[in-house]
């Protein structure tokens, strides 16, 4: 019996590792011969970096940049100096992580740290660079990235304005990047699984913005910023990119990286099991179950993110797929049409979610062994 294990984090409770730890500590205590394999997986969100160190080896690089609100902090990022291949995970400059509760505001926060990685990426010689998208504090349509490599973005006076959500609806003019000019050939990906367009009802401001902090009348006013940058890009720039599934990444940063930065978009799933080479795991060995899971099962994991790609992999291959979560807001139809044959919600409505958070790992191997003993015999 062989089970393969591709788990998100449970963000604020359980890294993926620790979710991945608990899951195969019950297969092996009810299967002992039982075959475990797993992928430490990333859709290109929080957890980008851990992700790729796993598959492929790199030199860490720390450099002195500034968090979303513009503090001085030091972020990492991994480079191969010898092919030119840099991975920057966009939370580790510019992500929620980096704020507290209190701290947190789109209309005040910038992708501007993510940048800093990106010019001294280029600078140290990187000619491909990937960016893992999630977990972003933000809501600047990667103006923040874009100021960091020489773009300016002025008001109609002229002046310049700094790269933050509320000074989106500001922007009169487009000042181009000399420094990018001397880098004709680099290639940049935006790495993600999302398919939001950048501005709208599924764009991201209405989608993303209040889990960072935005009241309702800041989630329209950044919505309303969000169309007036595509409308000064399409006017001076002839581009248009913000109806493109998945440029409301990480708060339009995607759609700045392809505007600014002529990234290219890549699946954060496809891109992680490629690395792993999952493909050949799979063919070379007969699984019976996938394992997935993370905190919480809502509209975003429908909407492109790793459960979601966990699902392809079980439809492509014909293998049950289980998930494991701390709360589902999913309908079991919705569910089932993503191909998910049951879901193990570890939550106890009867107590604080607190609790949940606090003791997921017994939680969740509590729910796995119910899981065996129900669906499986020795």
């Amino acid at each position: 019996m062989n089970f393969l294990l591709v788990p998100d984090k449970f963000k604020g409770s359980l890294s993926a590792k620790q979710v991945t730890e608990a899951i195969s500590r019950v297969i092996s205590n009810r299967f002992p011969q039982a075959g475990i394999y797993s992928v430490a997986a990333s859709d290109g969100g929080d957890g980008f970096l851990d992700s790729v160190r796993s598959y492929v080896e790199l030199e860490t690089i720390k450099t002195a940049t500034t968090d979303p609100l513009g503090r001085k902090i030091s972020a990492e990022y991994l480079i191969n100096p010898q092919t030119g291949e840099a991975y920057i995970e966009l939370a580790k400059a510019s992500g929620m992580e980096l704020l507290s509760d209190k701290q947190r505001n789109p209309m005040l926060t910038s992708t501007m740290g993510t940048g800093i990685q990106i010019k001294d990426a280029i600078l140290k010689g990187a000619k491909k660079i990937y960016i893992g998208l999630g977990g972003s504090a933000t809501n600047d349509a990667g103006i923040g990235i874009s100021t960091a490599c020489g773009f300016s973005f002025l008001d109609e006076f002229g002046n310049s304005l700094k790269p933050i959500g509320k000074n989106l609806l500001k922007i009169g003019k487009i000042k181009p990047s000399n420094f990018l000019k001397g880098y004709k050939n680099l290639e940049i990906y935006a790495v993600n699984d999302v398919d939001n367009p950048l501005f709208g009802p599924k764009g991201a401001a209405y989608v993303y913005a209040a889990q960072k902090g935005a009241n309702k009348e800041d989630v329209e006013f950044l919505d309303k910023g969000l169309k007036h940058l595509h409308s000064v890009v399409a006017g001076q720039l002839g581009k248009d990119f913000s109806h493109i599934a998945g440029s409301g990444a990480a708060g339009g940063a995607a759609y700045g990286l392809k505007t600014f930065l002529n990234a290219d978009y890549i699946s954060g799933t496809d891109f992680i099991f490629k690395l792993a080479r999952i493909d050949k795991l799979l063919e070379t060995n007969s699984m019976d179950f996938i394992i997935t899971g993370e905190g919480k099962i809502d509209e975003q994991t429908l909407r492109g993110k790793l459960i979601h790609g966990v699902c392809q992999l079980g439809k492509k291959y014909n293998i049950p797929v289980i998930v494991v979560c701390g709360v589902s807001e999913v309908t079991k139809k919705e569910l089932a049409a993503m191909g998910i044959v049951e879901v193990l919600e570890i939550r106890d409505p009867s107590k604080p979610i607190s609790y949940s958070i606090e003791n997921a790992s017994v939680l969740i191997e509590l729910a796995m062994v119910n899981f065996l003993k129900n669906r499986m015999k020795d």
